[in-house]
C-alpha cells in the first residue's frame, strides 16, 4: 500500500485508495466534480466518455481504485475552523504515469515529447469553500513527494495559459502555469497558442 504522505501546515495527503472511495465521493458530489466527469476524461476515449457520462464515470473509477491502482492524491483540512481534527476531503490532483491516460496520449497539441517516461499531472479539484488558499500548490508538492516514493523520475504538466487575467475553475483543471513555477517546474515546450508542457526533474 502507498505511504501516507507527510502533512503541510493545514492540510495533509493521502493517495486514493479503496479505503478512501468515500472521501472521493464526498468531494465529487452528485455531479462528479464537473458534468460528471469523475476525473475519468483522460483515462478514456471521448466515445467511452460520452457514453458512460455520470454514473458510468464514477462506476469506472470506482473500479480502478478497487483493482489497486492509484489514480491521485486527496487533500484533506488538517483542522475545523474550531482548531479540531477534521479529516474533510477538501481537494484532489490526478497523477498517474503517462502510459494510464489514453486520451492524453491520443492528443494530437499534448502529444508525447520523447521517450522520457514520466508521470502526467491531468487535473485538480478544490472544494469551493477552500480555493485561494493555496491547496493547489500543496497539493503539486504532495504529489512530487509521492511520485518520488514510487522511482517516478520526471512529472509533467499541461497548464493553460490565460486569454484574460483568470481563468475560470473549469478551464483551469490542469493546474495554472504560475503555480507550477512557484512549485520549481520548467517549461519545455509550447505546442500551442494556449498549452504550456512543464516538467519537473526528480532527483
Amino acid at each position: 500500500m502507498p505511504k501516507t504522505i507527510m502533512p503541510q501546515p493545514a492540510f495533509e495527503f493521502h493517495p486514493l485508495t479503496a479505503d478512501r472511495w468515500s472521501d472521493f465521493e464526498k468531494l465529487f458530489g452528485p455531479k462528479g466534480a464537473y458534468g460528471g466527469c469523475w476525473c475519468m476524461w483522460w483515462r478514456i476515449s471521448r466515445k467511452e466518455f460520452e457514453q458512460q457520462q455520470g454514473d458510468g464515470n464514477r462506476r469506472a473509477m470506482k473500479q480502478l481504485v478497487a483493482s489497486g491502482q492509484v489514480p491521485g492524491i486527496l487533500a484533506y483540512s488538517a483542522c475545523s475552523s474550531s482548531g479540531e481534527p477534521s479529516g474533510e476531503p477538501i481537494g484532489w490532483c490526478s497523477v498517474a504515469p503517462r502510459s494510464c491516460f489514453a486520451s492524453l496520449n491520443r492528443s494530437r497539441v499534448l502529444k508525447k515529447l520523447d521517450e522520457t517516461p514520466v508521470w502526467s499531472i491531468v487535473c485538480f479539484y478544490i472544494d469551493k469553500s477552500h480555493r485561494g488558499e493555496g491547496l493547489s500548490l500543496a497539493l503539486i508538492k504532495a504529489v512530487l513527494e509521492y511520485v518520488r516514493q514510487q522511482g517516478g523520475q520526471v512529472v509533467e504538466a499541461y497548464p493553460t495559459l490565460p486569454k484574460e487575467k483568470r481563468l475560470p475553475p473549469f478551464s483551469s483543471y490542469m493546474g495554472l502555469r504560475s503555480t507550477y513555477e512557484q512549485a520549481g517546474f520548467v517549461e519545455v515546450a509550447r505546442p500551442s497558442k494556449s498549452k504550456v508542457i512543464m516538467r519537473f526533474y526528480l532527483e
